[in-house]
């Protein structure tokens, strides 16, 4: 009973652990892209893009990298790989892979196209999704086990029963 109901935890935890390593990587892209601006004056257009771009970056973010982070959240949940550097560069291996599905389509002069950017938007992806879900990862291996003592030894209240030879 206390497997299925980690079980049916791991269904609740590990979606909420991708929304936060997806809202965590889109906001490294961009402040990211904020930062990479050269031009001072267009401080004022630049934030007024992040507001905008914001959501509109979050909603492909959770599009495109959920097949290959899903990847890495299997294998993690099935071998109940618990690391935090794992889960770190499953985020960045996501975010490239997604980069390179996707880099045909962009522009490659914005600054947003960075391999800095990108990996570093997924290595903060994937140490937010470990904190929420990755530190714990797989069901069927408790994370606070009770130890398992040594046998009872002999109790004062309760004598062994002799044997007459």
């Amino acid at each position: 009973m206390d497997a299925l109901l980690r079980l049916l935890l791991r269904f609740i935890i590990v979606p909420l652990g991708y929304l936060a390593a997806v809202i965590v990587g889109a906001g490294v892209l961009v402040l990211g892209s904020l930062k990479m601006s050269h031009d001072p004056d267009l401080a004022a257009a630049g934030a007024f893009a992040a507001f905008v771009g914001g959501p509109i970056m979050f909603v492909m973010i959770a599009s495109t990298m959920w097949m290959p982070g899903s990847v890495g959240i299997l294998i993690s949940e099935a071998f109940a790989i618990r690391s935090w550097i794992f889960h770190a560069l499953n985020g960045a291996v996501s975010g490239w892979v997604g980069w390179q599905m996707f880099m045909s389509n962009d522009q490659p002069a914005t600054s947003m196209n960075e391999a800095t950017i990108v990996f570093g938007a997924g290595l903060a992806g994937g140490f937010a999704y470990w904190a929420v879900a990755g530190w714990n990862a797989g069901f069927w291996k408790p994370v606070f086990r009770r130890p398992v003592g040594p046998p009872p030894a002999d109790n004062p209240f309760n004598p062994p029963a002799r044997t007459e030879a």
